[in-house]
């Protein structure tokens, strides 16, 4: 018993630190911009009722592509690009850490919107958080939703690929930094 939670453990830990290493380049580049331009026309394509959200968002962040992978233990990482009033003021990353009965992986693109200041100035100062109790609305063509702000935040999410199967707890942490 002691052993398998100790590997279990050392795969954490391992994890961890990959994806720690893959969201250390933060800032914002032209590439990072295309990619997250691509994949929010791609969400709003598929559910064209998300342009509201961009349109009427104080500011957003969009991740072009978050990889995830459990075992039991799990992590997922993503680097984005933050933008307000339509132009990009920085880059932000993602990391995400789960345990629970979860076998897979998957990549998915995540969009989160603020829907006024204080939310995007938590954001911003480091102090949003995502926990268990957290929800994104799962973008599928053709897929209808009624979705209002919790606590000034609405978040999507559109699959790009993989396969997970996860019944885990965890949340996600994200870390700005502006444009230079």
């Amino acid at each position: 018993m002691k052993s398998t939670i100790l590997k279990k453990s050392v795969v954490l830990v391992c994890l961890l630190s990959v994806c720690s290493y893959m969201v250390n380049a933060q800032a914002y580049n032209p590439e990072r911009e295309k990619e997250s331009i691509e994949a929010l026309n791609a969400m709003i394509e598929a559910t064209p009722k998300l342009n509201t959200f961009k349109n009427d968002a104080y500011a957003y962040v969009i991740f072009p592509k978050v990889t995830k992978a459990g075992i039991g233990i799990g992590g997922a990482a993503g680097r984005g690009i933050v933008y307000k009033g339509g132009t990009a003021v920085g880059g932000a990353s993602l990391k995400q850490a789960s345990i629970g009965l979860q076998l897979g992986g998957q990549q998915y693109s995540e969009a989160i919107f603020f829907e006024n200041k204080e939310a995007y100035d938590h954001f911003v100062n480091g102090n949003l958080k995502f926990d268990a109790q957290a929800s994104a609305v799962a973008i599928t063509a053709g897929a209808s939703f009624d979705v209002a702000y919790n606590q000034g935040v609405a978040v999507f999410t559109r699959a790009k690929g993989g396969l997970m199967y996860e019944a885990s707890i965890g949340g996600q942490h994200f870390d700005f930094q502006p444009i230079q």
